[in-house]
């Protein structure tokens, strides 16, 4: 089973895929001024699988030798737990930014595990054989992967047939003896750009009627008539300074409108093909494990909030203040709480046909928690640190012979704190609370994963009303 280093990862990029960036192809992903950086953070997948340090995190054992340990079919709590670990120290080395090359892809290929069984019992399929030996191919080859699960949508009012325009959900448009043919978008696909395969899901339930969008698939991202529109987001024209932002000068997220312009699936690679009473199932199956994921990598975020505000309350000299002692109470039990729910998920993890899966609950019930409560926790870390986040000079005059000493003696903090110093601490919490990146993910936690509605729904739904029901009725004495 080979490992891929990170060179060999960058070179399978080169491979005529079709990437558009404000309007023009791009060439090579990998020499890309914009994307090449996002290029370079997800190497820290593959770096981590080189380094001593973290090598037993990154990797587990088989049969044929060690395989990255996302493609670790969970089996256990213990599994669920390390998995964990694993997403939250590589969003820590990508400074609070998710690497998102195997999390998300091996979560949609443990939901297809458990669903592909489910279909071929009922209804005499064949699909989990494929669904398994696309996984055994994606986890021997130490394969990037991506997951392109929200269609365009068009008018949210109606289903995807009964749309005004017949591409507004991917749909199947062809069936050949060999395979399909699919036509549509998705949209928010993260890190489409440098993966090597995407994975297709279902966004939602579907009816009957809605058969010919209920389909399920991979295929390579250089696939004839795939096309990818990266947006732009975060990336200004002017290049980043990394003492203005020492987050994303280094570290880059990017998300396309993914588009199957008549793409053409072998049937090896169709995991579900007009069995509508499966859609929903399959998309619920997938966030089981992909919301785990989430609450994994937010887990490096809101630490650094609890330690941006601390940082700023020192070198401002208010640590002391009764109103920022609340505030760093109110922020450590924020981050803690959420810790807490994401270990207690694997915990009670549910074991289906062989595979650990984190309880729906509590998984819920820590995302919802992470965002519902993460633009009160911005505020907070924003209101300790100060003005000086979105008025602060540049780096230019910060090194300059004639201003630095001058900016280095007006900004200082309390003693011992120097002006650079202070504007070096105060740029970190600006990139990471007040920049595009700060507003990626204040917009993140709102719409990422599953909206907070989404959440609340999966928390009713997963809740067992009847157990504290019966409780209060026995303690009512209404038993008879």
């Amino acid at each position: 089973m080979p490992l891929r280093s990170p060179e060999q990862y960058r070179a399978a990029l080169r491979d005529g895929r079709t990437v558009y960036y404000r309007g023009q192809l791009v060439d090579d992903v990998t020499a890309h001024p914009v994307i090449g950086i996002a290029v370079n953070h997800a190497c820290i997948d593959y770096a981590m699988a080189e380094e001593p340090e973290f090598r037993d995190l990154a990797l587990v054992e088989g049969p044929n030798g060690p395989y990255s340990r996302y493609y670790k079919l969970p089996e256990s709590a213990d599994d669920l737990l390390q998995r964990s670990a694993l997403i939250e120290q590589a969003t820590a080395l990508g400074r609070t930014l998710v690497v998102l090359i195997k999390e998300i892809g091996t979560d949609a290929l443990f939901g297809l595990h458990v669903l592909s069984k489910q279909v071929d019992a009922t209804l005499g399929t064949g699909y989990h054989p494929r669904v398994r030996a696309f996984y055994e191919h994606c986890r021997d080859n130490d394969l990037a992967l991506a997951v392109a699960q929200t269609d365009v949508k068009g008018d949210r009012s109606r289903g995807p047939s009964d749309q005004e325009h017949p591409d507004y959900y991917v749909r199947i448009v062809e069936q050949r003896p060999d395979g399909i043919v699919v036509r549509g978008a998705k949209t928010h696909t993260s890190n489409t750009t440098h993966v090597d395969e995407v994975i297709v899901l279902p966004t939602r339930a579907m009816g009957e009627k809605d058969a010919d969008y209920t389909v399920a698939f991979a295929v390579p991202v250089n696939t004839p008539g795939l096309k990818l529109v990266a947006s732009p987001f975060g990336s200004h024209g002017e290049s980043k300074d990394p003492f203005e932002f020492p987050i994303t000068a280094r570290h880059k997220m990017v998300e396309t409108t993914t588009i199957f312009d008549d793409v053409f699936v072998p049937n090896e690679r169709v995991f579900l093909c007009k069995e509508w009473q499966y859609a929903g199932p399959l998309a619920i199956g997938f966030v089981e494990f992909h919301r785990f994921t989430a609450i994994s990598y937010k887990l490096p975020l809101v630490d650094a909030l609890v330690g941006a505000a601390q940082m700023m309350a020192d070198y401002n000299g208010i640590s002391r203040a009764a109103h920022v002692r609340d505030k760093l109470i109110h922020l450590a039990s924020y981050a803690e709480t959420l810790r807490a729910l994401t270990h207690h998920a694997a915990l009670k993890c549910q074991v289906r046909d062989g595979i650990a899966v984190p309880d729906p609950l509590t998984v819920n019930m820590a995302k919802y928690h992470f965002a519902h409560n993460y633009h009160a926790a911005v505020q907070d870390v924003q209101d300790i640190a100060g003005g000086l986040l979105v008025t602060a000079p540049a780096a230019e005059d910060v090194f300059s012979e004639e201003l630095g000493p001058l900016l280095d003696r007006y900004y200082g903090g309390r003693p011992g704190v120097s002006g650079r110093e202070r504007l070096r601490a105060m740029n970190f919490v600006k990139d990471l609370t007040s920049s595009d990146y700060g507003g990626y993910q204040e917009v993140l936690a709102i719409h990422a994963e599953g909206s907070l509605e989404a959440e609340k729904l999966m928390i009713a739904r997963s809740h067992d009303s009847r157990r504290t029901v019966s409780l209060v009725r026995q303690m009512a004495g209404l038993t008879g």
